[in-house]
């Protein structure tokens, strides 16, 4: 439900339910001061870890992240988002989804695979994925990287290019939809041992930021829409000083006018500001402040910039932040409740 449609934002927040989560939340959002109050609960899917909303925004994707894998969509009306039918199975504990050329991706974290699942007139989703591409190859670290682990598809700004972000092969995949298929066009290599997780794209569209789990630090690239093709050029420390082995990056979020980039950090609990220059090129970490809460697995901004959302797993909460025009450092406003939290959607 988008503001100006004579209806209030909502927030979908997600979670692990075998951890302790309710499901799906759903939240009013206060246009004036970015507050939540939760309104329904929907606990139809186990797991569903990541959310998105479909091109209309009146239907809610969800993953189920389990040893399995699925995505269920659901019908958003009124204050309680409704199952629209059986979630469709993809590959292995999948931890992201996006919409792109009438298809819902999901990146199958557990088998290595990102797979497309084809979306309905109405919104639903088709019984079985048209396409499963799975990736190849591992990382020097034994623990993390001993095979492929998608974390992330999304579409480019142009809406041409499936762009998938492997944590355990230390590489990004550049792939095409055509007629349901995907194919990989492009796989841009990142330094190994980085494991990236996850990339938001710069609002014009000619840098990408691929912020890396396993090295807390946020690799530059430059993006060409027309060639789908990545080019490293930078690597910036998301955090101060040296960093222990515990400290996990996890979410990334960029400022509509392009000159902040957010970070949150699993194990330091923080939130980092990191500038960006005019040329989009150059990122500088000027500001790092606490989460709220324990474990922040994800971050979202609202559309104006002006509120940040920190989905605070382990100590069950959803923390949302005044963010300074200025500096771009959020200050703390408020949080709700939302146990096992691991995504926000607003929409």
């Amino acid at each position: 439900m988008a503001q100006g449609d004579g209806r209030r934002q909502r927030a979908f927040i997600g979670s692990f339910t075998a951890a302790g989560g309710l499901g799906v939340l759903t939240a009013d959002v206060d246009p004036d001061s970015g507050a939540l109050t939760v309104l329904s609960v929907v606990a139809d899917v186990p797991d569903p870890s990541y959310l998105a909303l479909g091109p209309g925004r009146d239907v809610l994707y969800a993953v189920s992240e389990t040893d399995e894998g699925a995505v269920a969509a659901f019908r958003v009306h009124g204050d309680k988002p409704e199952l629209t039918g059986p979630p469709t199975p993809t590959g292995g504990g999948p931890t992201h989804l996006s919409v792109l050329g009438g298809h819902v991706l999901t990146a199958d974290y557990g088998s290595g695979s990102v797979s497309a699942v084809p979306v309905r007139p109405d919104g639903s989703l088709a019984p079985a994925a048209s396409s499963v591409l799975r990736h190849t190859g591992s990382g020097p670290n034994a623990q993390r990287q001993r095979g492929p682990h998608a974390h992330q598809v999304q579409p480019d700004p142009g809406g041409r290019w499936a762009v998938s972000v492997d944590l355990g092969t230390d590489s990004v995949r550049v792939c095409a939809l055509d007629g349901g298929t995907l194919t990989v066009r492009r796989e841009t290599a990142l330094r190994p041992g980085s494991g990236p997780r996850h990339l938001a794209f710069h609002p014009r569209g000619g840098h990408a930021y691929v912020l890396n789990e396993l090295a807390p630090t946020v690799t530059v690239c430059r993006w060409d829409g027309e060639e789908g093709s990545l080019r490293p050029v930078g690597e910036t420390p998301v955090l101060s000083g040296v960093p222990d082995g515990d400290a996990y990056p996890s979410g990334i979020a960029v400022s509509p006018d392009g000159r902040f980039v957010w970070t949150a950090t699993r194990g330091r609990d923080t939130v980092s500001v990191l500038g960006v220059d005019a040329s989009g090129e150059v990122l500088t970490l000027v500001a790092e402040v606490p989460c709220g809460g324990v474990w922040p697995r994800a971050l979202a901004l609202d559309a104006s910039g002006r509120f940040l959302y920190a989905a605070n797993e382990r100590s069950g909460d959803v923390t949302w932040f005044d963010v300074d025009p200025g500096t771009g450092v959020p200050r703390r406003a408020g949080s709700i409740e939302a146990p096992a939290a691991s995504c926000v959607v607003l929409g």
